[in-house]
């Protein structure tokens, strides 16, 4: 079974995200599996946050 394929702008919200949080150096650096679960729940969290909001 293969990769899901992300929302073009989810995935366009999440790096907006990660770059307020000072985050993006380190995803373009090493992928999303170089962020810890803390601060991959942080961007999830903002990310439902705003998701809400509409």
């Amino acid at each position: 079974m293969g990769k899901k394929k992300e929302d073009p702008e989810i995935l366009a919200l999440k790096m907006e995200l990660a770059a307020e949080l000072g985050l993006l150096e380190k995803i373009e650096q090493g992928g999303w599996g170089a962020l810890s679960s803390a601060e991959s729940g942080k961007i999830g969290g903002l990310l439902a946050r705003r998701l809400r909001k509409g």
